[in-house]
């Protein structure tokens, strides 16, 4: 993993373009640190998830322009519901506003709205808001905007082992016939690309078992900036490390 100050970030931003050919097509972010953000400043941990909403609505339109074709942001996780309930409630009331704010802005720039992980436990009326965005946006030839919420990568695999093994029993798939295509097809992300760069705010060196299987290959970028000052020229930053490597595939160039 490649580890990055705010201040090194700033200056590497400036030094040098990505071509559109250079930059990932996916990218996917681990938001960390909304809760330490808060904790610097004396405020409450639910003023740094009030910051972060900003810092999705930047990169999200940030992505957009530089003709990026997919983000995933990992919003919430299964293993989240373990946070007091009062912070929990806070958050399903944030990503609820944005579904319904952010709404207009999402069909007017094309975007296309998708979510993984599981239904359960998410309030009614917040699955209904993003249902229906998710709905809208369908069509929309823009950027793809994915939204992990109470996602877990295990969680996920657990799930599609059991939609594979109900095939087999069902006779409707040879055990000896099962590829790595079948368990990419039986995952949340089916149809989707992997990540080419996956980036991890607030320094954290672990991948908090998000996209276990996605993430094969990606190329990593962890940065010491907390989520809410997360700024366009830190994902420039990310963009030119990702720009500056050589990506092998475990093969030889």
């Amino acid at each position: 993993m490649a580890n990055s100050s705010a201040s090194e970030t700033h200056a590497d931003s400036s030094e040098m373009p990505v071509s559109l050919m250079d930059r990932p097509k996916h990218i996917a972010i681990i938001m960390d640190g909304n809760g330490r953000w808060a904790q610097k400043r004396d405020l409450p941990r639910v003023e740094g998830h009030r910051r972060g909403v900003a810092s999705v609505r930047r990169i999200t339109e940030k992505c957009a322009r530089e003709k990026i074709e997919q983000l995933t942001l990992y919003c919430l996780s299964s293993e989240n519901w373990r946070r007091p309930a009062m912070e929990l409630d806070f958050l399903m009331h944030l990503l609820e506003q944005y579904m319904i704010e952010e709404r207009e802005l999402i069909m007017e720039q094309r975007i296309c709205v998708s979510r993984i992980g599981r239904r359960n436990d998410i309030p009614a009326s917040t699955l209904q808001e993003v249902d229906r965005t998710i709905e809208l946006s369908k069509k929309n030839n823009g950027l793809r905007l994915c939204l992990a919420i109470n996602y877990g990568g295990r969680a996920e695999l657990t799930d599609a082992v059991k939609r594979i093994a109900a095939k087999v029993k069902q006779g409707e798939l040879d055990p000896d016939f099962i590829t790595e295509e079948t368990i990419a097809a039986s995952l949340d992300t089916a149809g989707m690309s992997d990540p080419d760069l996956l980036v991890r705010t607030a320094g954290e060196m672990r991948l908090s078992n998000f996209l276990l299987w996605q993430i094969s290959y990606s190329e990593l970028w962890v940065t010491d900036v907390l989520w809410p000052d997360f700024e366009d020229s830190h994902l420039d930053a990310a963009m030119i490390a990702y720009a500056s490597r050589t990506r092998r595939f475990g093969g030889l160039l």
